[in-house]
């Protein structure tokens, strides 16, 4: 594990605002030190094509850059940022996200919707006195929506859906004119996205609902300083302020205590979606939370320093739910490590070696599917499915490892010559050698190994006289070497 920091940071690239916060770690205890918040609307820029257009990348880049002199000096393990719906839908997300990266300083993880969710509970919870009852959250970001129940620090129930206060606004407000008739349309749409978590949130229920995020914090304002509510966001409050916005007509004249300049342009689409969310789930009051996704990001940063990675527990659950050898498991993810150490020269990136140990743990999971090609269900699994605490980026380098973990080298041509790394090469080759040396699934002894990489070549010292009593282990190494030879890369196999 990762030494403990003095100093964490969470970077949050929201569809709406860009925010930094930058946190203090004393006797295990997170205490805030600074944050920074930037409206760059994100999702304002999204073509009809989901691409981020010039203007939009720009601001962002802009933006970064600011934050990254911020954060200039801490080590790359104590910061950690993570790109939200926006970035997950725009297709030119990739080539933007290395501009990005090098504008900040540190990389960048797109995260899933239930990712984000899981996070904005996290720091809802922790901003909360510890009790028994289940609470509803609810976070209205520019281009998603979270919903999570939860007790104390633990989500029950997690849902991102497709709907913000960005592209609702300049979707059915595009002129700032707030009528009856687009009042209607956009709370109509947002309705129907609840409706496919309506019935099991109720059924499931809540003591108490939570608004997290500047849409709830700036209609909570509104509602109690114009005299619509005596407390948070009520029905009856959002109904009067509906009232108001359609005798009005139009943002741009709204006079409204609370309402900050920098909210007015994102304020109907957020209104609808509140306006629907309370009228359908049977909310009658909602209170405006401590905590959000930032906040969030530094717990679950603060636990990876605290042996505590949600990443190791999604792993756990994983090998439960699919039912793995865990003997087996056990064994590749030794080996694998210590092969790999070996190759990269006993100097590997720790989160390197971790992945290499995640994807060994996982490399069978799709044994629970069909045993033929397991391989390729188990790389669809993890590319997929929603893991807890794991960023895209990651499960798709999961992914790689798992469809890589056997037979033809073809199938991963494509990233052994444009993104892989010997870094990467040497990861795949010590995950192939250990399921080809463990493929009897047994703890016989292994002989004595040695392995060293250069360039393209690996180097393999075996005990002498193991490989002529082992004539089907020593088969499939010459049938190994054989493949990698085929795309350039010698695998020498030795005794001594």
């Amino acid at each position: 594990m990762p030494q403990q920091q003095p100093i964490l940071a969470a970077v949050d690239l929201g569809s709406n605002s860009f925010r930094l916060q930058v946190a203090r770690v004393d006797n295990e205890q997170i205490y805030l030190l600074d944050g920074l918040r930037e409206p760059v609307r994100l999702a304002a820029g999204l073509t009809e094509n989901k691409l981020l257009d010039k203007e939009s990348q720009q601001r962002a880049l802009a933006c970064l850059q600011r934050f990254g002199e911020r954060l200039r000096g801490l080590p790359r393990e104590a910061v950690r940022a993570v790109g939200t719906n926006s970035l997950r839908v725009a297709k030119n997300a990739p080539e933007f996200l290395p501009q990005a990266e090098a504008a900040l300083g540190f990389p960048i993880e797109v995260i899933a919707g239930r990712e984000e969710a899981r996070l904005i509970y996290l720091g809802v919870a922790h901003g909360l006195p510890q009790s028994a009852g289940k609470r509803l959250v609810m976070d209205i970001g520019g281009g998603s929506t979270e919903f999570i129940i939860g007790s104390g620090l633990e989500p029950i129930k997690l849902e991102s859906l497709y709907m913000g206060c960005v592209s609702y606004s300049l979707r059915y407000f595009p002129d700032g004119k707030t009528t009856k008739s687009n009042l209607k349309q956009a709370e109509i749409a947002a309705r129907n996205e609840l409706q496919t978590i309506v019935g099991d949130y109720r059924q499931t229920g809540w003591g108490i609902a939570l608004g997290s995020s500047g849409s709830a914090r700036v209609l909570c304002d509104i509602l109690e300083q114009n005299g619509y509510s005596e407390a948070g966001i009520t029905r009856d409050g959002l109904e009067q302020l509906r009232t108001e916005l359609i005798r009005v007509g139009d943002i741009r004249r709204l006079e409204l205590q609370g309402l900050k300049s920098d909210r007015v342009p994102v304020l109907p689409g957020g209104f609808a979606i509140m306006y629907a969310a309370l009228n359908e789930l049977g909310i009658e009051q909602m209170v405006p939370a401590l905590g959000a996704l930032r906040e969030g990001v530094l717990y679950d940063l603060f636990g990876r320093f605290h042996n505590h990675d949600m990443r190791d527990v999604t792993v756990q659950q994983f090998m439960r739910r699919y039912h793995v050898d865990v003997r087996q498991a056990e064994r590749v993810a030794r080996l694998s490590g210590v092969l790999a150490q070996q190759f990269l020269e006993g100097h590997p990136n720790e989160e390197v070696l971790r992945l290499l140990e995640w994807a060994s743990r996982l490399h069978e999971i799709g044994i629970s599917v069909a045993h033929s090609g397991f391989h390729k269900h188990t790389a669809y699994i993890l590319k997929n499915a929603d893991m807890p605490g794991f960023s895209k980026k990651e499960q798709d380098r999961l992914s790689i490892l798992a469809l890589a973990q056997r037979g033809n080298l073809e199938k991963i041509r494509g990233q052994l010559f444009t993104t892989f790394t010997t870094e990467d090469i040497s990861l795949v080759m010590a995950l192939r050698l250990s399921t080809v040396f463990y493929r009897n699934r047994s703890d016989a002894p292994l002989p004595a190994m040695q392995g060293r990489f250069s360039g393209t070549k690996f180097h393999l010292a075996l005990q002498a006289g193991w490989r002529a009593q082992n004539p089907l282990t020593d088969t499939a190494l010459q049938e190994e070497a054989k493949q990698w030879r085929e795309w350039g890369v010698t695998l020498q196999v030795v005794e001594g």
